[in-house]
């Protein structure tokens, strides 16, 4: 946001409203309450409601652009795919995929945004949402455990297997209104099977969630699909839409997750690829690193009287970046990556429509666990050249 917003839009944005009275200092509170750091960047703004992103165009257009790698919505429409019959090789080899995950998020049309919403707007979205659900049938069938009825024990239970969500305590979604009225009209809702849930007014509105272990992204995805289709046609038959424009696909809070809103992951052990064993004769005598960008200084020190020590293949955050795929932690968002676990997921949400964004990640995925194995067998890898983000 900071690196978008001149003293000249703002001037000409600064008195505008939406028809839902939100501002352009609303939308930026975040931002300017956490700026960052030059090298690790946030989007550093939210959307208060569907009009924001069309009255506050002047800046979030370009905060869109640099955030969706050269996306520009003035001159490029958004492509919806969720026929998940396309999927080629969504059978990942279990000896190194955990898990298989697939999330997005929807936004009812006609109501605020979580950073805007008035308490009576939120609990329209959970009547509306949970009304909805209870028509789900067969495998998609479940229940709704509302945050503010469930027993503390239950709701343990459902944090401790990462179904429910937990008060927001980041400075980014405090100074953007997120935990406001905390637990009202907040919930979640599983299938019986606990493979399919939707959260309710966290971030967004709805988020919508297909996973289960093991390594079949494509049975995840398929049920993705047709949950999330299904899920559309019972809101539609209560008098309900999402929101949705051609330029900017499904509307969200967050910039970050316009288009798609689809992050679609993977739990995977990379033991070799992960980490790399590296001697201690890579240290000085003095135990200070050769190269800073080993490990830092005071963790090198920490190690200087072992035999050997840990860092991770500098080609892996290269293979990453060309395959346009991301790594966290197994927690989740700013987490690390506890041992060789490593959560990879697609980096991309807007230009690129649902089933290319899976496929993407199936194909990265595979790539990863054949450099994983050529690694195992002694083996050089390669780094693939950059994938082209935009379809001409």
């Amino acid at each position: 946001m900071a690196s978008a917003l001149t003293p000249a839009i703002y001037g000409r944005l600064r008195d505008k409203t939406t028809p839902y009275n939100w501002t352009l200092d609303q939308s930026i509170q975040t931002g300017v309450d956490n700026p960052g750091h030059p090298f690790i960047k946030t989007v550093g703004m939210v959307a208060g409601d569907e009009e924001s992103y069309e009255v506050f165009a002047d800046l979030f257009d370009p905060v869109i652009k640099e955030r969706h790698n050269g996306y520009d919505p003035r001159t490029m429409k958004h492509p919806t795919d969720l026929d998940s019959s396309k999927i080629t090789s969504g059978m990942f080899d279990e000896r190194y995929v955990l898990s298989s995950r697939v999330r997005t998020g929807r936004s009812i049309r006609g109501l605020s945004l979580p950073p805007a919403c008035s308490r009576s707007e939120r609990r329209e979205v959970e009547r509306v949402v949970v009304q909805a659900l209870a028509g789900l049938k067969g495998d998609l069938a479940g229940r709704y455990y509302s945050l503010g009825d469930m027993t503390e024990h239950e709701q343990q239970r459902l944090i401790d297997e990462h179904f429910l969500f937990d008060k927001p305590v980041s400075p980014l979604l405090t100074a953007a209104g997120m935990a406001r009225d905390w637990p009202d009209a907040r919930g979640i809702w599983h299938n019986n099977e606990k493979n399919f849930l939707v959260w309710i007014n966290e971030e967004d509105h709805t988020r919508v969630i297909s996973m289960e272990k093991g390594g079949n992204m494509k049975r995840v995805f398929e049920r993705f699909c047709r949950g999330l289709k299904e899920v559309e046609r019972l809101i539609m038959e209560r008098g309900w839409e999402f929101m949705w424009n051609e330029r900017l696909g499904y509307i969200l809070t967050c910039p970050s997750n316009l288009g798609t809103g689809l992050r679609a992951g993977v739990h995977i052990r990379l033991p070799n690829l992960g980490k790399v064993k590296t001697s201690v004769a890579e240290l000085r005598p003095d135990g200070e690193p050769k190269a800073k960008k080993c490990l830092r200084f005071e963790e090198l020190r920490g190690r200087a009287q072992r035999s050997e020590f840990s860092r991770q293949d500098p080609r892996f955050s290269k293979i990453l970046e060309n395959l346009r795929l991301q790594k966290r932690g197994t927690g989740g968002v700013d987490t690390a990556a506890v041992g060789d676990t490593f959560d990879i997921s697609n980096l991309d949400r807007l230009g690129k429509s649902e089933v290319e964004l899976v496929q993407l990640v199936v194909d990265g995925v595979n790539y990863l666990i054949e450099c994983e194995k050529r690694l195992e067998r002694g083996q050089d890898i390669r780094i693939p050249p950059p994938l082209p983000q935009f379809k001409k």
